[in-house]
């Protein structure tokens, strides 16, 4: 695990900001009718204006600078031009900044016009997983208490977690040591220590847990076609207790 300095978390502190910027600027712009595509394009000009880069662009050949994952595509959705949104749709975000050497990386699910109650529960809950889990981002809880209380939470309200696909760490590379998975008994693992980063994704399927890939080897989907949410913020260990990089903390 690489553990940060003070002066190298308020750097990802601002890249994170960047990220949430676009993040919210993207939200904004996301209605029926516009192209995955177009919201790509405002993602990128609004880093480049920053000072920032896209992270994911490039990176082992990922082609843009956001995931839009809709609908029954649980991460790494390709924006694409001919992918209008419709009413109803559910969308993540996922977005990456390089920022003075340092990588911030956090994501969204957000409706697309009316939005169904059970899609909103799902939402809601999802969201509800990655705010129990950042509470958990304290010196001395073990590494698997995160994916511990995400998978009760989830659970819980009917839902399943995807295993296939974890968090991680995170800093000057984008996957840093170590894996974080989004469920399994709590109590085990490295203790946390500060200075550790971690980006926490909790990704809840409406349906089972099960993945599959399109054959772009990016798209991942559900299993049975249901919904599925994705939230994610880039958290600091510190002495104080959690520090959601970009957004604020203890």
């Amino acid at each position: 695990m690489v553990l940060k300095t003070p002066d190298e978390l308020a750097v990802m502190d601002r890249a994170n900001s960047l990220v949430h910027d676009t993040l919210r600027l993207v939200a904004e712009a996301a209605a029926p009718g516009v192209s995955t595509k177009e919201l790509d394009r405002l993602a990128e000009e609004h880093i480049r204006a920053g000072g920032g880069r896209p992270a994911f662009k490039g990176y082992h050949g990922y082609p843009a600078t956001l995931c839009t994952s809709v609908n029954d595509v649980i991460v790494h959705g390709i924006p694409s031009a001919d992918h209008k949104l419709r009413n109803g749709d559910v969308m993540g975000l996922d977005c990456g900044v390089v920022l003075d050497g340092f990588i911030g990386d956090a994501a969204i699910t957000v409706p697309i016009g009316d939005m169904a109650p059970e899609a909103k529960r799902l939402l809601d809950v999802t969201r509800e997983c990655l705010e129990l889990a950042v509470e958990v981002v304290r010196p001395g809880s073990r590494l698997t208490d995160i994916g511990a209380v995400i998978q009760k939470h989830a659970e819980a309200a009917g839902f399943s977690v995807v295993r296939q696909l974890v968090g991680h760490g995170i800093g000057r590379s984008m996957h840093e040591d170590p894996q974080v998975y989004n469920f399994g008994p709590g109590g085990r693992g490295p203790a946390l220590r500060p200075g550790l980063v971690l980006a926490i994704e909790p990704m809840v399927n409406a349906g089972v847990s099960g993945v599959m890939f399109d054959d772009d080897g990016w798209t991942a989907r559900t299993e049975d076609g249901k919904l599925s949410a994705h939230f994610e913020y880039s958290v600091a260990v510190t002495e104080n207790g959690p520090w959601v990089l970009g957004v604020g903390g203890a």
